[in-house]
C-alpha cells in the first residue's frame, strides 16, 4: 500500500535512506520556476550529510542544466549534484559514434550537447549513419506524422534517443518531449538506444549507488517510478505533477496500477 507522506513530510522516511534520486524537472522546477518545499526538502538532506543526485531527462550536458537552473536562482550547492540523461548519452556517443555522421532531430538549443562533434552534423537525413533525436524541431512541435515521412526511408538506421519522456509540463503549457518521436520510430520497425530514466545506466552513471539504501523521487510513473522499481529501489511519486488529472480522478494506487508501477510513498509535492 503507498503512504501518504503529506503530513508526516520527507523527514520522516529520510534517515532510512543513504541516496536519493530527485527527479528535476517536475519535483524541483517546471521549467519555469523553481518549488520552493522542494528546495528546502534538498537542503534538510544536506544538512543530515546525504547523497543526493538531481536526475534530469534533459537532452544537454550537465553543465547546460546547471547554467539555466542558475538563471532559475538555484544555489550552486544545489544545482550541483545536477545529472542529465544527456550527459549519459555523451558517454555513449563518445565512445561507439564519435567518427560517424549523424543527422539531428531537435531543436537549435540542444546544438551544446555534440558540441565537440558538430562537425560530423549532416542536414541530409538520407547521408547520414544514425540519428540522434533530442526532441522536436520547432516548426513541427504538435505534429507527429510529420516524422514518419521523414523517417519512412530511413528505419534500418539506429537512433539514439536523449530523453525518454513522451510529454512534459512547461509551467501550465504540455509539450512533446524526445520519447514521442522515437515511439514513432520504434512503432515503424526502427531501433531505439534510450538514455535517461527508466534505463539504468544514467542512475549507475550520476554516482556510486552500490550496497546502498536509495529513495527515488519523481512524478512520472514511466520514468521516474519505473526506473526505481527496474533497479529495486524504493520510490516516492509527487502526486500534482504530469499525472495529476488522473490522480486526482481514479487515486494514485489505481494510476500505479495501470502504468504497471509501484509507489511506496506519495506527497503532494516534495515537503520536507
Amino acid at each position: 500500500m503507498t503512504k501518504n507522506l503529506d503530513n508526516e513530510g520527507l523527514s520522516s522516511i529520510a534517515d532510512n535512506y543513504q541516496l536519493f534520486y530527485v527527479d528535476l524537472w517536475g519535483v524541483v522546477h517546471n521549467g519555469v520556476t523553481l518549488h520552493l518545499e522542494a528546495i528546502k526538502a534538498l537542503k534538510e538532506i544536506n544538512k543530515k550529510k546525504k547523497d543526493y543526485i538531481l536526475l534530469t531527462n534533459a537532452p544537454r550536458p550537465n553543465h547546460a542544466v546547471k547554467s539555466f537552473l542558475e538563471k532559475l536562482g538555484m544555489e550552486k550547492e544545489i544545482r550541483d549534484h545536477v545529472f542529465t540523461s544527456g550527459e549519459a548519452a555523451l558517454i555513449y556517443l563518445k565512445k561507439n559514434l564519435i567518427d560517424k555522421n549523424f543527422f539531428h532531430v531537435g531543436p537549435p538549443r540542444d546544438f551544446d550537447l555534440f558540441k565537440d562533434f558538430e562537425k560530423m552534423k549532416l542536414d541530409n537525413i538520407e547521408k547520414s549513419e544514425y540519428i540522434l533525436c533530442t526532441g522536436l524541431f520547432d516548426d513541427h512541435n504538435d505534429d507527429l506524422n510529420y516524422y514518419k515521412d521523414l523517417f519512412e526511408k530511413n528505419i534500418k538506421k539506429k537512433m539514439i534517443c536523449t530523453n525518454p519522456d513522451l510529454i512534459v509540463d512547461r509551467g501550465n503549457t504540455r509539450e512533446f518531449c524526445a520519447g514521442s518521436v522515437a515511439m514513432v520510430f520504434e512503432k515503424m520497425g526502427g531501433e531505439v538506444v534510450y538514455f535517461g530514466k527508466p534505463y539504468p545506466e544514467v542512475y549507475n552513471q550520476s554516482t556510486d549507488n552500490k550496497n546502498k539504501k536509495i529513495l527515488s523521487i519523481g512524478d512520472n510513473l514511466n520514468t521516474d517510478i519505473k526506473g526505481a522499481n527496474l533497479l529495486n529501489y524504493d520510490s516516492l511519486i509527487i502526486s500534482n505533477g504530469i499525472h495529476k488529472d488522473e490522480i486526482k480522478e481514479k487515486g494514485v494506487e489505481k494510476v500505479a496500477k495501470s502504468y504497471e508501477a509501484i509507489c511506496n510513498y506519495v506527497q503532494s509535492e516534495l515537503k520536507w
